[in-house]
This record gives structure tokens, sequence and C-alpha cells, in this order.
């Protein structure tokens, strides 16, 4: 282990050594085993405004571990594994209750995308052979399943990329061999994509990519962050135009899929509902040429540096910091507080069936407010490896959701490295100790569900049993993640800076925040909406802006 010495030094080489090795503080956090078997690999998941996630696999696996209910079968000519399948590749979790609901899905939805629309559904698209071009539905109701549109893309998306833009569409940029993007639903029933020559730009070939699931962030002026391979872009995906070019990222390594680095916007921060600076995070990933050694049983150590720019700057740089643990296939989940998770995937390899080695089983928590040098915080480990195919999402109580990993064409239990994985775990940052239970707010007003408009007064009414910091209070509203294959679609976080903190009595608070101002850093939608005190997050409750 490489150390710094710590006296009879000049400043300048205690900045150097603390640039290149970062602090590491104590290890935190604590893990839940919630369910042994879900019947599935969570490959996909997404949290929904009723507090259940849709989680979803691939239907060419061959038989899951989760029966159809009522003697139910999936008849599908086009199926490359099973004609007939009565398993379920769907399912939903119903955090209160820690039950599993098997879910019908007809097409093959493999390395698929999504995200959640203004109106709280799940649109989903995209997939492999017959399901390339479907469009699925899943609406949040106890009864609900999928609804499958055949034909409802123009092109093939697999591997693509998916965001909520502020007039509530979804654009679905890219896929395997697909240089262009399209939006869903068609305006006027229009069949239209649009060429984006930047995805062709960033390929390395059929053979390596190095493009898919490209990195996609809604700025504060409207245009498209898009990262792939090792440099970015800003969009006019109206004007079909870019608008700045970006410096190539630092050591030129690639961070998409297969490479499979992943990438954060981080919180945005308002003042009267307006915020003026947007930052983006990409850490991990694979050295260039990984993928072809680790086809020839070479697995090549992952990438250990994260990169940052303020993608609003008129000249932008990356800033390179190194994480305590190399990654690839990790996934970055927003916290409820604002800091930024860093959890599963491997020490070497790629992405891809069987190309990955050495698990990272412990995250780290990044702290995008500290000093360079002590952002990053190792936690405690799981004992469950997730490597190719895991996930990772927020949930309303501030834990953490992690499942999948199964690097593995089929499902395979036995005799294999990494055998396929179906638990279910919940990852507990340290601010939900119970030494922090005093200090932490819990909200009683407004009740969950609420609907708030653009730029209005919002007063939020919480309880503290201990001693409150009134100038240590904010409120922050997260908008839910479609995670898969490392990165989290259409995840966002704005931090409402605290206006007015009053007491009410009776250890009651209220603080007065102004909401987001612009459909440009809030679109219309369901957001999680936490009081935090002292970096400590109450539960969340749900709020629809619009």
């Amino acid at each position: 282990m490489k150390t710094c010495p710590t006296s009879h030094l000049i400043l300048s080489f205690l900045f150097i050594c603390t640039f290149l090795f970062p602090m590491t503080h104590a290890a935190g956090g604590k893990w839940q085993l919630l369910v042994k078997s879900v019947g599935i690999s969570a490959m996909h998941m997404q949290l929904l405004h009723n507090d259940r996630v849709v989680m979803f696999d691939r239907t060419d696996f061959g038989k899951s571990n989760l029966p159809l209910p009522n003697g139910v079968c999936r008849k599908n000519p086009n199926d490359t594994a099973l004609k007939v399948d009565c398993t379920a590749h769907s399912a939903e979790y119903d955090v209160a209750s820690n039950k599993i609901r098997p879910l019908f899905v007809y097409s093959d939805v493999w390395c698929s995308s999504g995200s959640v629309n203004p109106s709280g559904s799940l649109v989903q698209t995209g997939g492999f052979n017959d399901g390339e071009r479907r469009v699925r539905v899943f609406d949040p109701c106890p009864t609900c399943d999928w609804k499958e549109i055949e034909f409802g893309l123009v092109n093939r998306r697999w591997y693509a990329t998916n965001h909520i833009l502020p007039d509530g569409r979804q654009i679905i940029i890219g896929g395997r061999g697909e240089f262009n993007y399209e939006f869903y639903p068609k305006s006027g029933g229009s069949m239209k994509a649009h060429s984006l020559p930047f995805l062709a730009e960033t390929s390395d070939g059929s053979a390596l990519e190095n493009n898919l699931y490209p990195f996609v962030f809604l700025n504060l002026d409207g245009n498209l962050f898009i990262f792939a391979n090792n440099r970015a872009i800003l969009y006019d995906y109206v004007a079909g135009k870019t608008v700045k070019t970006y410096p190539t990222i630092p050591g030129g390594d690639p961070r998409s899929y297969p490479s499979s680095g992943s990438a954060v916007l981080l919180p945005l921060k308002t003042s009267k509902g307006q915020a003026v600076a947007a930052e983006v995070l990409v850490c991990g990933g694979a050295p260039k040429g990984s993928y072809v050694k680790a086809e020839s049983e070479t697995f090549v150590p992952a990438l250990k540096t994260c990169a940052r720019i303020k993608i609003t700057d008129p000249k932008p740089q990356w800033v390179v910091e190194n994480m305590p643990l190399a990654r690839v296939m990790g996934d970055m989940t927003l916290l409820a507080n604002g800091d930024v998770l860093i959890i599963n995937g491997a020490g070497s390899g790629t992405a891809g069936w069987e190309l990955g080695r050495n698990p990272v089983l412990n995250p780290v928590v990044y702290k995008p407010d500290n000093a360079v040098g002590s952002r990053f915080e190792q936690q405690n480990p799981s004992t469950i490896p997730r490597m190719y195919h895991s996930t990772a999402i927020l949930l309303r109580d501030g834990r953490v959701l992690v499942g999948g990993s199964n690097p593995h064409i089929r499902y395979e239990f036995s005799n294999v490295l990494f055998p396929t994985e179906l638990a279910l775990e919940a990852f507990s940052p340290n601010y939900l100790d119970s030494q922090f239970a005093s200090i932490r707010p819990s909200i009683y007003s407004p009740q969950s569900k609420v609907t708030v408009g653009y730029g209005q007064k919002l007063a939020v009414r919480f309880s503290i049993t201990g001693r409150i910091l009134l100038n240590s209070v904010s409120v922050t509203m997260v908008s839910p993640s479609f995670t898969t294959h490392s990165f989290s679609m259409n995840q966002r976080l704005v931090v409402l800076a605290s206006e007015n903190v009053r007491a009410l009595g009776n250890s009651k608070f209220e603080v007065q925040v102004t909401t987001p101002a612009s459909v440009n850093l809030a679109p219309s939608g369901y957001y999680l909406v936490y009081v935090v005190h002292q970096q400590i997050p109450s539960d969340g409750i749900w709020v629809k802006i619009q």
C-alpha cells in the first residue's frame, strides 16, 4: 500500500501526494439480504411511484426460476431459446411487503432501454430479435402488466440510451449499428429517425464499438450532453446539430459499453428555482483493447480514474481523480443527500459473456462538495459478486436496491466462476445508521403524491427530535432511474436551497424552498423529495411536478 510522508515536506509535494493517492475514510454502510431468489436476474430495474420496482432480464435465456401464474405460457415462434415458455422474465418487487409478482413480457427485452414518462408509466424500448423495434408500457397499478406495441420504433434499438425531454417525449439514442436517434411518442404519427454522426465517429469498429449505451444528460439549456467512447458533445436534438465539442477525456481510454465505466450528472444546485452550473462525473471503465484481450483470457486491470467536467463552462476541462478501487461495470447511483454511490462491478476485464474478473465487493461513496483528495469513502463489502448485468437503484427510504449479475448466455448456477445471481440485497448508506436518528428529519407535510408547479414556493414541514442546525437544511428532488449495463438513465438530483427555516414548536419545523423554475432543470414527472439535515436525509415523499 502506498503511503505519503506527513512531515518536513514542502506544500507542493503534499498536494501532489494527496492528489495521486486520495484519502479513503473508514468503511461504512450495511448490507441486508432481502429476497434469496427473485427467480429472474435483475438486469434492468426501475422504481415507480407506487414504491414497486419493475425488473427484467431477457426472454431467450431459457426457463427462469419464476413460474408464470395460472398456467399461463408465452408462446413465441420467434424466440431463439424456447418457443413455449411458462416462466416469467419480468417481475415486480413490492418494497413494503418484500414480495415478488411475476410479469408477462412477450418479446425479447435483452439489453434494452427506457424511462418513466410524465404520467408515471414506464415506457421501455427495444431489445433483441423480435424485441428490437418494440415499445412496451407498464402502468403502476397492483394488477397491471406489460403492454406491447410491435412497431413502435423506426429502427432497431439494442444497447441504446433513453432520456426524458422537456416536452415529455423520450429520445432514444443509438444502439448497435444505429448512428441515429428517434423520439417516442411519435409527433403526428411520423416514423422518422435522425442521423447522429457523433455515434459513428466514436465507434471503434464492429468488433469493439465502445460507444454503446452512451451517457446522456439533459443540460440546463435544453440541449443534451452525450458521451460515447472517450469524448462528448453538447447536442441540439431539435436542430440536429452539435453545439459544443468537449475535450477528449484524459488518457483517452473508452468508458462506454463494453468498456463500461459509469457516469452521473452531479447534483444541480438551485437558488430560488434557478441553476447556473451542471457537472458530469465519469468513473472507471476498461483500457483500450481490454475486450479483445479478455476474449483471449488476458484480463486487463480496470481503470481507477474518475473525470469530472463542468459542462456549462464556456471552456470546460476535465479534472481527474483516482478512486480507491479500480472498477469496470460499476453502477453510479445518486443518494438522497447528493452523494454518489459507486457500486458493483469487477476489478479487471470488460463487460460481455465471461469477460470480467476480480469482483469489487466494496462500494465507494463519492462526496462531490469535498476537496479533491477527500471525496471518496470506501464502504463495507457485500458477500455477493455483482458482475456483468448487475443493477442498483435508490429506494424512497434512502436504501439502495442491488440485484442482477449474470455473465452467462443462459442461467448457470454451478460449475462456473460467477453463478447467475437471483438474490436482491439492500445497501444502507451510513446516513441510515441509528446514531443519526436524533438529527434525521421526518416529513409530515405535504403528503406523498402531492402535485406542484414550476417556480412556486413550497413549504415542507418536518420533525427532528434532536438539536437542529437551521443553516444545514436543504431539500433534494431525485428522479428515479432506469438502470442497466452500468448506466442509470434519466437519473437526476436537484438541490432546492433553503430560503427560510423556522421552528413550529414541539420539535417541528418548516423549510421553504422554490421548486425548479424550468422543465430544462426538472422535466415533468414524479420525483422523490427528501429533507436533508447535516447530510442526513429523511424518508422521501413522492412529488409530481408539472
